[in-house]
C-alpha cells in the first residue's frame, strides 16, 4: 500500500511529498523544507518508515531545502537533476531514471524551462506526477530568472506532462490559493497559460508580460539549495534539547516518556494542568508537582522559574499539550509535555503520591 502525505510550509507556500512503501517501510520526501525538517521527521517516524531519499524538483528560490539536515538526522540520500549545478549529492537524476523506494518508483522525467534542472517525477503506476515549478494548478512558474525559457517550458509541459494519462493527478511544488491537487485532463483543457489552444507564442508573450517581483528569498535560497542546503557556517543550527531524551512529535511538540521523566525527575518542574479535585483523585500525582489548571495558567506564570525545564502534565496528554504551547508563547522555552499522561504514568507502574492502589 502507497502512503501518501501532503504537507505544507506557510512561509513560502512549499509542499512537501511524502512517499511510502508500507509493506517495504521505506519513503522518499520531495521538496523537504529546513525549517520543517523536525516535523517531516516526526511525520516519518511516527509512521514507522525509514527515509532512503530526498529528491528535488528544481533549484528553489523561495525556500532553503532540508536535503542535507534530513541527511544528517536520517541517512536519506541527497537526488536531484544532474542539470541542476548543485554540489553536494548522492546522485544526479536525468531523463528516464528511477528512485525505488521498497517495491515502488519514481520515474523522472526533464521538465525544464523554469530553470535547467527542472524534474517531474511520475509514480510507477502514472497515477499521479509532481511537478515542481514547471506546471503548477491553472498556472505555471516563473521564466524571468534561473535559467527561465518559456518556449522551452511550453514543450516540457506539452510533450512530458499532458502526454500522461487524463486521470493522472498533478501535485506541484506550491500554491497560493489554497487548492492541493489538479489533474493531466483538468489543465490540459483550463490552464490559462498552457491549455486548450495556447500555442507557444501565446505562452511566451503571456509570461514576458507578468511583470512579477523579484524573490525575497533568492540572494539566500539559491545559493544555499546549490549546496543542496548545507548551511556556510553549521554553529548557528539549532540543536536538539539535551536537557532529557525527548521527542518530536507530527503535533510540533517536544515530548517526554515516563521512564525518562522518571531519570529526570529532580532536575525538572512537574507542572501538573489538571483541576484540584483531579490532582488529589483515584490518579493521584508525581511527586513535587506543581498544581496550576489549565485555565489559571496565562495568569500563574510567575509561579514557574524559568532556569530549570518544565514538563507539563495532564490526565492523558491533551491539556498538557496545550500547556506547553502557552509556556512557549510567554518566552519559556525548555518545555516538555509528558506522553499518556498520568494514565500512561500510572500503566507503567511508575510512583505517585494519592491515588487509589
Amino acid at each position: 500500500m502507497l502512503v501518501f502525505r501532503q504537507l505544507f510550509d506557510p512561509q513560502s507556500s512549499t509542499y512537501t511529498y511524502l512517499l511510502g512503501d508500507e509493506r517495504g517501510g521505506e519513503a522518499v520526501l520531495i521538496d523537504p523544507v529546513f525549517e520543517q525538517v523536525r516535523r517531516d521527521a516526526a511525520l516519518i517516524g511516527e509512521l514507522g518508515l525509514r527515509l532512503v531519499a530526498t529528491l528535488e524538483t528544481h533549484v528553489h528560490a523561495d525556500h532553503v531545502t532540508g536535503a542535507w539536515l534530513l541527511k544528517r538526522r536520517l541517512g536519506s540520500q541527497i537526488m536531484l537533476a544532474k542539470a541542476s549545478g548543485a554540489e553536494g549529492a548522492d546522485r544526479y537524476l536525468v531523463e528516464d531514471d528511477v528512485v525505488a523506494f521498497g517495491k515502488r518508483r519514481l520515474m523522472v522525467r526533464a521538465t525544464p524551462g523554469h530553470t535547467n534542472g527542472c524534474l517531474t517525477y511520475v509514480l510507477d503506476d502514472r497515477s499521479m506526477a509532481f511537478t515542481g515549478d514547471c506546471l503548477l494548478i491553472r498556472g505555471s512558474g516563473r521564466t524571468d530568472f534561473q535559467q527561465g525559457d518559456p518556449a522551452i517550458m511550453y514543450r516540457s509541459v506539452h510533450d512530458r506532462i499532458f502526454s500522461l494519462p487524463d486521470e493522472c493527478l498533478l501535485y506541484p511544488a506550491h500554491d497560493y490559493r489554497g487548492l492541493t491537487a489538479t489533474s493531466v485532463a483538468e489543465e490540459r483543457r483550463f490552464n490559462p497559460r498552457l491549455g486548450g489552444e495556447i500555442a507557444v507564442g501565446d505562452f511566451a508573450g503571456y509570461m514576458r508580460n507578468l511583470k512579477l517581483a523579484h524573490p525575497k528569498m533568492i540572494d539566500v535560497a539559491v545559493p544555499a539549495n546549490l549546496r543542496c542546503g548545507r548551511p556556510e557556517n553549521e554553529t548557528g543550527l539549532a540543536r536538539d534539547p539535551t536537557w532529557a531524551h525527548l521527542h518530536y512529535s507530527f503535533a510540533g511538540l517536544w515530548e517526554i516518556d515516563p521512564h525518562g521523566l522518571e531519570e529526570h525527575v529532580q532536575d525538572v518542574q512537574i507542572l501538573d494542568v489538571r483541576e484540584p479535585d483531579e490532582f488529589s483523585g483515584p490518579l493521584g500525582h508525581i511527586a513535587g508537582a506543581v498544581l496550576i489548571p489549565l485555565g489559571e495558567l496565562a495568569g500563574r506564570l510567575g509561579e514557574l522559574k524559568r532556569d530549570r525545564p518544565i514538563v507539563t502534565v495532564c490526565r492523558a496528554g491533551s491539556r498538557s499539550a496545550q500547556a506547553v504551547t502557552i509556556l512557549l508563547q510567554n518566552g519559556f522555552t525548555d518545555v516538555a509535555n509528558l506522553t499518556g499522561g498520568m494514565l500512561r504514568w500510572r500503566a507503567e507502574a511508575h510512583p505517585v503520591e494519592g491515588g487509589s492502589g
